[in-house]
């Protein structure tokens, strides 16, 4: 999710990468409403499990921060099928997610940053606690 929201970072180091990049665009609206969804039950599920903070703090931050970066990248890139499928419906919410997607709007480039050091993050924690 973090490859999609900052391509021109991705291509500035990997031109080789703007053919792998162009195959994925078309379908950036779908991926961005999963993320989205994945990333709202990821905060719901931090919630319901805030036991998890006291025996394993550090996972359940970067569990808790993921699912917020996820949500938001997610919101970003699915804004156009969300507020066609979901919002269309109320006037209400379809002002109210216009003026989500300009508050993020200028946040992803630093989301996308912050969802690929994450990514990492999660990953070497997960071996790491899966190994200790």
């Amino acid at each position: 999710m973090g490859i999609l929201a900052v391509p021109s970072l991705i291509l500035s180091k990997k031109p080789e990468a703007k053919e792998l990049l162009d195959k994925i665009t078309p379908y950036q609206g779908w991926i961005g409403v999963v993320f989205c969804f994945w990333g709202v039950w990821g905060i719901i599920s931090c919630i319901l499990n805030l036991s998890y903070l006291t025996s394993f703090p550090v996972y359940w931050i970067i569990w808790l921060l993921v699912s917020i970066v996820e949500a938001g990248l997610g919101f970003i890139m699915g804004y156009s099928l969300i507020a066609k499928h979901v919002l269309s419906k109320n006037p209400t919410s379809a002002e109210k997610g216009e003026q989500l997607l300009a508050k993020l709007l200028p946040l992803q480039g630093t989301l996308g940053l912050v969802a690929i050091i994450l990514g990492v993050v999660q990953i070497v924690a997960s071996i790491i606690w899966k190994v200790g």
